[in-house]
């Protein structure tokens, strides 16, 4: 089983891909570490190099030629389920998590915003609205996820529960 974590920037889903593999004792794959290994610059280089419609190509490229285990977590880029088919394709591959949480909550979060391209420079009243627009947007693609959960403190054991439900 390949499982998908998406949702948006700072929902934890690097940090709960990493908790879920280890309760798994299975890979974990990040795929923005995956386009920084094959690109050789980070993110935000790579961004201001080739721009937002590059970055989007170059990430579902990751996406879907990725040598994937059988059995793997996956952490996402915010803004991949919301491009090309990159959600249908994920739900055809294995089962899409969004971890959800409300624009407070990920503004909360959200404290190192210069490595983030999209976040640069934003106070927090900027950036909450910049959110609550994204998430309008967003919205769309990542409830088309298999399991919806709320991300707000949740730990690796719930996390896993929801998944095997759906499994089922």
């Amino acid at each position: 089983m390949i499982v998908f974590l998406v949702g948006f920037m700072g929902c934890g889903k690097s940090t709960k891909a990493k908790q879920l593999a280890h309760r798994l004792d299975c890979p974990v794959i990040d795929l923005d570490a995956v386009m920084v290994a094959r690109e050789g610059q980070s993110i935000a280089d790579y961004f201001a190099s080739h721009g937002e419609a590059a970055f989007r190509e170059l990430e579902s490229q990751a996406l879907k030629t990725y040598a994937y285990p059988e059995t793997c977590i996956v952490a996402t880029g915010g803004g991949l389920p919301c491009f090309f088919d990159n959600m249908d394709w994920m739900n055809a591959h294995g089962i899409t998590v969004y971890l959800q949480m409300t624009p407070p909550q990920l503004v909360s979060r959200l404290h190192n915003r210069e490595k983030r391209p999209l976040l640069k420079g934003m106070d927090d009243e900027q950036l909450l609205e910049f959110i609550i627009k994204k998430l309008d947007e967003r919205n769309a693609f990542y409830n088309q996820a298999k399991v919806i959960v709320n991300a707000f403190d949740l730990d690796a054991e719930k996390l896993e529960e929801a998944i095997r439900l759906q499994d089922l």
